[in-house]
């Protein structure tokens, strides 16, 4: 089948790995676009505390809830707003989707150290319910940073987590073993295959997966170079190759201005695609950015625009996710 007897519904769905019906789109002038953007955050407000806000596109966001979720655990009187901290329940990173049984699940990162994962349920965007931290089912893990959701073409639910072990940081898959996502059933983690860590460099974070034209593409943060680069696989688990690499969109990078992490990647309407930026300052994280980059054509591996300061929020978001509904 041909892309153009594919409804604008479809493309977007396959572009973004989603399972068709979860692409809620309406009409307008004849094409099909998303109803809404959300954003899920943490902020240099605070790293225990998640924040939620919508767009219609996908440029300019309102916010919907401060303080929409915080771990059960978290102490935010104790807990530095940006500093690492060795305090546990905090909401970094925070990664949501909206499953087939209507409710949204958020997956984010509870510590910088340690070999957990936390899980949360909402109806609404709005009320979250803590649902569980997960423990890592691996030996000597250190760091289990960034989950992200990604569901399949055959809509089946994983998250993709950097795993450190003291050797570098791996993206690591693990897939759900129950539709039902309220209960921790999860596979082993494993690693991508073909992205590992060469020696003396700190490997690879922040993995942001697309399925495009049957290719999986993987956006992973050099945490060496601090840069944002590409693998590309015909399956899921790997074997993936690097087919860009080093500042090769002109985002930023050590060398090249500003390091880079926290990659979103989305479909636009239009067939284009877009990508979120962290550009930290760890030294000073109140003087860091948030910016988007768009491609010139639809192709995920061509030329990017230069990147743009995200209005309103730039400065005080962190590390995101935007769902498409």
């Amino acid at each position: 089948m041909t892309s153009s007897r594919l409804s604008r519904r479809s493309i977007l769905a396959l572009a973004t790995g989603l399972p068709l019906s979860a692409m809620v789109t309406k009409h307008v002038g004849g094409a099909v676009t998303p109803v809404r953007y959300t954003m899920t955050a943490f902020t240099n407000d605070s790293q225990t505390d998640m924040w939620v806000y919508e767009s219609v596109d996908a440029t300019h966001f309102s916010l919907v809830r401060r303080a929409a979720y915080r771990p059960p655990d978290a102490d935010p009187e104790d807990t530095p707003a940006t500093a690492p901290t060795d305090r546990r329940g905090l909401c970094r990173d925070p990664s949501a989707f909206r499953h087939t049984d209507g409710a949204y699940y958020l997956t984010y990162t509870t510590a910088w150290d340690g070999d957990t994962i936390g899980f949360a349920r909402s109806a609404d965007r709005l009320a979250w319910t803590f649902l569980y931290e997960y423990t890592m089912p691996l030996p000597g893990i250190t760091n289990s940073w960034a989950p992200e959701w990604f569901v399949d073409r055959d809509n089946r639910v994983h998250v993709i987590v950097s795993l450190n072990d003291g050797t570098g940081f791996r993206p690591h898959l693990m897939s759900a073993l129950d539709t039902a996502l309220d209960r921790p059933q999860w596979s082993t983690p494993t690693p991508l295959i073909g992205i590992t860590p060469a020696p003396g460099t700190s490997g690879y974070i922040d993995t942001t997966m697309r399925l495009v034209r049957g290719r999986y593409h993987a956006f992973v943060k050099n945490e060496t170079t601090k840069n944002i680069e590409v693998a590309v696989a015909e399956k899921l688990a790997g074997p993936y190759v690097f087919v860009r690499t080093g500042n090769w969109a002109q985002w930023g990078g050590a060398g090249a201005g500003d390091p880079r992490e926290g990659q979103c990647v989305i479909p636009l309407p239009d067939g284009r695609w877009r990508i979120y930026l962290d550009a930290y300052n760890l030294d000073n994280p109140v003087q860091g950015h948030y910016v988007y980059s768009d491609t010139v054509t639809t192709d995920l591996l061509g030329e990017w625009t230069t990147p743009r300061p995200l209005p309103g929020l730039s400065g005080f978001v962190r590390h995101f996710t935007v769902l498409l509904e």
